[in-house]
């Protein structure tokens, strides 16, 4: 008679028990760890920036368009002011502008995206009618014409006016995911126990908005930022001691550097400009990996898990994780 084969009863992967949390799984991705420490680097040159500065940013003197030097570390303009404290002293205003634009566009794209996408009857239609008025009027000559009236253009003005009239796209597409977003389960089911509007909104469908939010919110300051450059570099903001890196390239556009040799009075500022649009950038693609399961391996085709185990990407529409070692036959 044939003896019965034995089967081990023990569990095929045990689990650990203390797995490791990957609380930190965005600045895990490199990306968003370089976006980060950059971002970072210009927030604390923009408050210190001011008083580190060795001489004011407006004051004249003797030494015309002087190159790099130890008195002046990154050379003079044609008024003999410095451009390194030109530089630092203007990196306020631009972080300024950006992150209050990002805030004031990013709050008015979720009160009208996401109102507009869950709600239904005439003022939804409304306010989606509104975004669709504002994504037609271009942006930037609007921008011009305000700046141009207004009596005084600080930079609280001129982050309330990038902010006010950038937050149409933002907002169509909040919209477009609370639409998709509505009609699930969990809200459905919200809905059925009798919560109200408001909880619903910000309890079930803005948690799952936060990724959309986020890159929404840098988009916004990255188009603030050049946005304010703009108006500086083509003369709309270059009275008093508003100092700014569209600025310093105002001037030297203005006084022919380049055709001077005067290489150290406009590369700064571009390149302070490219540093910072990189950071941002790298910012919203440590967010795009942080929400997509296939980003988030970075490329790669096998990956592990939190318990261990080597897991393989297969391509295709939907990421489908498929273990890379065969299963145990009995």
């Amino acid at each position: 008679m044939a003896t019965p084969s034995v089967v081990d009863a023990t569990p095929v992967a045990a689990v650990p028990v203390k797995a490791k949390r990957r609380r930190l799984r965005f600045i895990a991705s490199p990306k968003a760890a370089i976006g980060l420490g950059m971002m970072a680097f210009f927030v604390i040159l923009a408050i210190i920036g001011p008083f580190i500065a060795p001489y004011d940013p407006s004051e004249r003197s003797n030494a015309l368009v002087e190159a790099p030097s130890a008195a002046h570390w990154l050379g003079t303009t044609h008024l003999g002011q410095d451009v390194f404290s030109q530089l630092v002293s203007g990196t306020r205003s631009v972080i300024l502008v950006g992150l209050l634009a990002g805030v004031i566009a990013t709050i008015l794209s979720l009160l009208v995206g996401v109102t507009s996408g869950y709600l239904s009857g005439a003022g939804a239609e409304s306010l989606s009618a509104l975004s669709n008025v504002f994504l037609v009027i271009p942006a930037l000559p609007l921008i011009i014409i305000i700046t141009s009236i207004l009596p005084e253009t600080t930079d609280v003005t001129i982050a309330l006016v990038i902010g006010l009239t950038s937050w149409a796209w933002g907002a169509r597409v909040l919209r477009a995911q609370t639409l998709s977003l509505r009609r699930r389960d969990y809200v459905e089911a919200a809905r059925a126990t009798g919560e109200k509007t408001w909880r619903i909104i910000i309890f079930e469908i803005m948690p799952n908005l936060t990724a959309v939010i986020a890159s929404n919110f840098i988009g916004t300051v990255i188009f603030a930022v050049t946005s304010e450059i703009t108006l500086a570099f083509i003369g709309v903001n270059t009275s008093g001691d508003n100092w700014n890196w569209g600025t310093i390239l105002f001037w030297a556009q203005g006084q022919q550097a380049l055709a001077q040799g005067a290489w150290w009075w406009f590369v700064p500022a571009g390149l302070a400009i490219a540093l910072l649009g990189t950071a941002l950038s790298l910012l919203n693609f440590g967010i795009d990996e942080f929400v997509s399961p296939r980003l988030r391996g970075n490329g790669k085709s096998k990956v592990k898990t939190v318990d261990g185990h080597t897991v393989r990407m297969r391509v295709g529409f939907t990421p489908v994780l498929g273990f890379g070692r065969k299963d145990d036959t009995l």
